[in-house]
């Protein structure tokens, strides 16, 4: 979460990190069989980039494990409540990615949500 999102803070991190639980409850579309945090992080193709960096081994400090807990635990976040997808464009953000609806931006990422007949299972 760290990794991929300092920059936007406490809230954007635990935004990433409501994507990553929903990749793993999801069980639908590009996240099929994955089943663990792990399998969701270093899923190729469609992980997350910052398994590339050097920045991502560091040491988690004690801050960054409470909110993997809080989003573990269910804390979620508008606008990535549903979502399976965020990036950061240059620019504004798109009205779909990968076939699935923006729900808004939060700084610099935006957010993209399934339909709820695609991946029922995000939308607990």
């Amino acid at each position: 979460m760290r990794a991929e999102a300092e920059g936007e803070g406490d809230q954007g991190m635990l935004m990433v990190g409501n994507v990553g639980v929903n990749r793993v409850l999801g069980n639908c579309m590009d996240f099929k069989d994955i089943r663990t945090i792990e399998d969701m992080v270093y899923q190729s193709p469609g992980g997350f980039e910052a398994v590339q960096k050097s920045y991502f081994y560091q040491k988690a400090r004690d801050s960054d494990i409470r909110l993997a807990e809080r989003s573990i635990n269910g804390e979620r976040y508008w606008p990535a409540t549903n979502s399976l997808w965020y990036f950061r464009p240059v620019g504004e953000c798109p009205a779909t990615w990968y076939s699935q609806d923006n729900t808004g931006r939060y700084k610099a990422h935006c957010f993209f949500s399934p339909q709820y007949s695609d991946c029922p299972n995000v939308y607990y």
